[in-house]
């Protein structure tokens, strides 16, 4: 019986850890997914800005049509 108890106890402690140690991988990875969509969303911003950069300069080179 108190074998059993031990091994019980053996299991519990490591569900406890690997359950630490799942919140702290969860929490880690949450933050990394927030930086990625930041990171994203700039990402974004600037290749619309570029963009329209790009559409600016282009109408404003002459036509080479006779």
């Amino acid at each position: 019986m108190e074998s059993q108890l031990h091994a019980l106890e053996t299991k519990l402690a490591q569900l406890v850890a690997m359950s630490t140690q799942l919140r702290a991988e969860n929490h880690q990875l949450r933050q990394d997914l927030a930086h990625a969509r930041s990171q994203h969303r700039v990402m974004g911003d600037n290749m619309d800005a570029a963009s329209s950069r790009l559409e600016k300069i282009l109408l404003s080179l002459p036509d080479d049509t006779p």
